[in-house]
């Protein structure tokens, strides 16, 4: 079982800039076969966008997702932790903000995602969400 975040994390930011367009973002998901990307200017976090944001937050109200910024809908100052931070504090967290992945950021900087899916694997790797993240591990939970 993994103590610190690092040992489960997936290293490496998948991010977009606040000014791309929506249909930029799902498309970098589509091609990383991700749920989520990073919202970043230069190494500065500025937010998440997911796949469920932009279809609950711009699709399903009828919006252009061609004219609607990222920034416009993301998730800004998301909750964070750093890769030397517990799994088991990392998991507290994800359930307290019922959330389902956090950015890993180390001096002010993100390196990283770990997602509930690394976490059930790490720690219980005969459940069905383990099984499902390992089937696909891509697959961000």
């Amino acid at each position: 079982m993994a103590q610190f975040v690092r040992e489960v994390m997936t290293f490496g930011v998948v991010a977009v800039r606040p000014d791309a367009s929506l249909v930029e973002a799902a498309r970098l998901m589509r091609a990383q076969d991700i749920g989520d990307v990073l919202v970043a200017d230069g190494d500065r976090l500025i937010g998440v966008i997911t796949d469920r944001d932009i279809a609950v937050r711009v699709i399903a109200d009828g919006n252009d997702p061609l004219t609607v910024s990222v920034g416009a809908v993301c998730t800004r100052d998301p909750v964070c932790v750093g890769p030397d931070d517990g799994v088991a504090a990392a998991a507290r967290l994800m359930r307290s903000r019922a959330v389902r992945r956090l950015p890993v950021v180390e001096d002010g900087r993100p390196v990283g995602v770990v997602s509930i899916g690394d976490i059930a694997v790490s720690e219980n790797p005969d459940s069905a969400l383990a099984e499902i993240s390992l089937a696909n591990p891509n697959n961000e939970g």
